[in-house]
């Protein structure tokens, strides 16, 4: 499983603290989350809920830009204690699926690149809705790995390689495009959904583009990949980068809606 989906496990849990800081700090995902952060449409003095928060980036922005009071809640004991670092105080080391909140009790909640990590999403987002009081909004954001492309020579190989990661290295790997869907379930209304596609054409940059040109080698250790076609596709990334051509893209799935 993702390194995300049990980070006190790791090796190096503060490896995926990096990680986070390192994203944070692209232009890409500092957009897309000051959408996810107007969607919730904050209002001085509420109350609101992120779940998954990592190192709480985006928490603390939200509490500074709005004048609003903020809880997040991570899986993992390692972000609980960046958060903190950050000023956090009101952090929780809890399970999406059972967060430790009463019924109706804030303004707004949402989760952000959580879903396709935890073991039941629709378990998850029953919890997200059972906390946030009528009127209140329910934002998700999540990348949806179907929507994948890479440009390398052979084609038929990268798309195996970009399923591995989809259907694989993730839970929820693609899912995110049925958020709307599972939100309506639970009788939200107003539901909106937006699209950010993340294209990179820098193999460095997006934390080296989520470690993509390791998924072959991992695939092979874990025999969903002959070794010798993991040596070709990271031959063959070497190459498109090279010749100026790489570009890797995947589509983000924002959605929005509000509590009947």
């Amino acid at each position: 499983m993702h390194g995300f989906t049990d980070v006190d496990r790791q090796s190096d849990p503060n490896s995926w603290v990096a990680v986070l800081d390192r994203l944070t700090e692209e232009p890409f995902y500092r957009a897309y989350q000051q959408r996810v952060r107007e969607l919730l449409h904050p209002s001085p003095g509420h109350h609101y809920l992120e779940v998954g928060a990592g190192t709480g980036a985006s928490a603390v922005q939200l509490r500074d830009d709005h004048g609003v009071r903020v809880v997040t809640v991570d899986h993992a004991r390692t972000m609980s204690v960046a958060m903190r670092a950050r000023g956090l105080t009101n952090c929780a080391v809890a399970d999406a699926h059972h967060l430790p909140f009463l019924s109706r009790s804030f303004h707004g909640a949402w989760a952000d690149r959580t879903l396709q990590h935890v073991a039941d999403p629709r378990a998850a987002i029953e919890e997200l809705v059972r906390v946030v009081r009528p009127g209140g909004r329910v934002v998700l954001a999540d990348p949806d790995y179907d929507t994948q492309v890479l440009d390398i020579a052979d084609q038929r190989l990268a798309r195996r390689v970009l399923r591995f990661r989809a259907d694989v290295l993730l839970r929820n790997g693609t899912l995110a495009h049925q958020h709307a869907g599972l939100l309506a379930t639970h009788g939200l209304v107003d539901i909106t959904v937006e699209a950010r596609t993340l294209v990179v054409r820098n193999p460095t940059a997006v934390d080296n583009v989520l470690g993509l040109r390791s998924w072959a080698a991992t695939a092979a250790a874990r025999g969903a990949l002959d070794p010798a076609e993991a040596r070709a596709f990271a031959s063959q990334f070497d190459d498109a980068v090279a010749a100026l051509r790489f570009t890797y893209a995947v589509t983000f799935f924002i959605t929005a809606a509000t509590v009947n």
